[in-house]
């Protein structure tokens, strides 16, 4: 290795990984100012492990139990190219959900943007928004309530792909007779949710 490449290795090891935080946050407030912020995402912690969460103008559009830069790259393929990490802007949303991990908040008021549910999936989804902390549901009633009964596998799928996890709480869905079911976090997290709320006795 020459004089050059050394000093080049030397340099590029003292190089930040990645943008300052003081950065990130004037680019995304230059990009909201400017209209050209579609989507904001940020990460959050959680008793449960990271969090990743998205938003629009129009709401929460997704949370998700994955790296945030992975959902990034999802929703620039999904929603739009104009992703931009923006932590302030989910301000409420974290603020939220501190408060139902807390124990001190029972119901969502951030706005949900359903901009990745359609048709039945979405009734599903919707439905399932309505089962309030505490209660449960099953997976063949909120197939029915979403207008076709016969629709449990469907409505399963439906609750396995909810974009916004937690504040649609596919985590209050059960099997018939009581039985878990599955949970796209895991039945590790399903399991501690329904303890939190209330729902399995500690």
């Amino acid at each position: 290795m020459n004089e050059i490449e050394e000093a080049l290795r030397s340099d590029a090891a003292r190089l930040p990984a990645g943008p300052s935080e003081a950065l990130q946050k004037s680019l995304a407030e230059r990009a909201a100012a400017e209209g050209l912020l579609d989507v904001a995402y940020a990460e959050l912690d959680s008793p449960i492990g990271p969090l990743a969460v998205a938003g629009t103008p129009r709401g929460l559009v997704r949370l998700a139990y994955m790296p945030a830069e992975a959902m990034a790259e999802e929703l620039a393929d999904k929603l739009s190219p104009r992703v931009i990490r923006s932590p302030a802007r989910l301000d409420e949303v974290r603020r939220e959900l501190d408060e139902y991990f807390e124990g001190r908040r029972t119901e969502f008021e951030v706005p949900v943007d359903w901009s990745l549910s359609r048709g039945f999936f979405r009734r599903v989804l919707e439905r399932t928004a309505r089962v309030g902390y505490g209660n449960v549901s099953t997976y063949a009633e909120v197939a029915k309530k979403a207008g076709s009964p016969r629709a449990v596998r469907a409505a399963g799928n439906a609750l396995g792909s909810n974009p916004v996890a937690i504040v649609v709480p596919c985590h209050r869905i059960l099997r018939t007779g009581g039985s878990l079911g599955g949970y796209g976090g895991g039945l590790e997290r399903k399991e501690f949710l329904l303890r939190l709320e209330g729902v399995i006795a500690v």
